[in-house]
């Protein structure tokens, strides 16, 4: 469902293909777990809704997730040229179209997750959101996505040298915490879901999401690129700070497993009806992409 209203939102039917339509689809339709989106659904089913309901911020968050891969890769930022296994979007279309591209993901995200809900269905998507509703996502994803943004400059400044653990965990819940929050909160809210449904996938959001990053910096350490699909090492050959070099491998390991059974146990408002967000949580362990 999520990969079939991806490659609908971009198939722009009766439009030119053009270098940036090209790149556009590039990175967004490139092979992923989509996990973002799929906590968008997850959310919205324990909330007691139709997946169907929750498509146009699936697919928004994934957008701007797509755009944040983009920019990343750059040559001025983390300067990579494999993700998923594939040549990145500038080695591919260059840095122009490659940039280009990234900020039409993020224009186009918002126009997926506003489309007025008086017309005729936005063809990516099966359903339109209500104009309260539609607000209240947009917002909801703007506000995340500048949490995103910032915690990636802060990546890049590096804190002086010198950060502190808490800095450390405050940056990585920035960087890609809050995008996964606001997946899991939009699933929410579309559905209704009352402040205490909300808060508790917040928490497990963050929790989630810390653990995710942990992981990712782990691979970095001790992963291989056939396994992650991208180049290895690089933190250590910037000399970025990141958990396992704060922390260290077996201390990273330890925080990862109590932040997986913190975020199962945010769970219990929802009994039984959270089954597959605890799944996902527990499956982290064996990430290895």
């Amino acid at each position: 469902m999520i990969e079939k209203s991806l490659a609908d939102a971009v198939a722009f039917p009766g439009i030119p293909e053009t270098t940036l339509i090209r790149a556009m689809r590039y990175t967004l339709l490139l092979p992923g777990k989509r996990l973002r989106p799929l906590l968008t659904l997850l959310a919205c089913e324990a909330c007691g809704g139709s997946v169907d309901d929750a498509l146009p911020a699936a697919c928004a968050v994934e957008m701007v997730h797509a755009f944040s891969l983009i920019h990343d890769d750059l040559p001025c930022m983390d300067d990579d040229d494999l993700r998923r296994g594939k040549a990145t979007n500038h080695v591919v279309f260059g840095e122009a179209q490659a940039l280009l591209a990234g900020d039409a993901l993020l224009s186009f995200a918002f126009e997926v997750l506003s489309h007025d809900a008086g017309s005729k269905p936005a063809p990516q998507v099966q359903k339109n959101l209500s104009p309260e509703i539609a607000l209240v996502c947009t917002r909801e994803l703007a506000m995340a996505t500048m949490s995103m943004i910032e915690g990636q400059s802060l990546d890049m400044e590096g804190f002086g040298g010198h950060p502190s653990p808490e800095q450390i965990e405050g940056m990585e819940r920035q960087k890609t915490g809050a995008l996964i929050v606001a997946s899991l909160r939009m699933g929410g809210i579309v559905t209704g879901a009352s402040e205490e449904q909300l808060a508790a996938l917040s928490e497990y959001g963050w929790r989630l999401g810390l653990a995710f990053q942990i992981l990712d910096d782990l691979l970095d350490v001790e992963g291989s690129e056939k396994e992650t699909g991208k180049r290895v090492g690089k933190d250590v050959e910037k000399g970025k700070r990141t958990s396992p070099s704060i922390f260290g491998v077996e201390q990273s390991r330890k925080r990862i497993e109590q932040l997986i059974a913190q975020a199962c146990d945010s769970m219990k408002p929802f009994e039984k009806c959270a089954g597959a967000l605890i799944s996902l949580a527990e499956s982290m362990r064996e990430k290895r992409r």
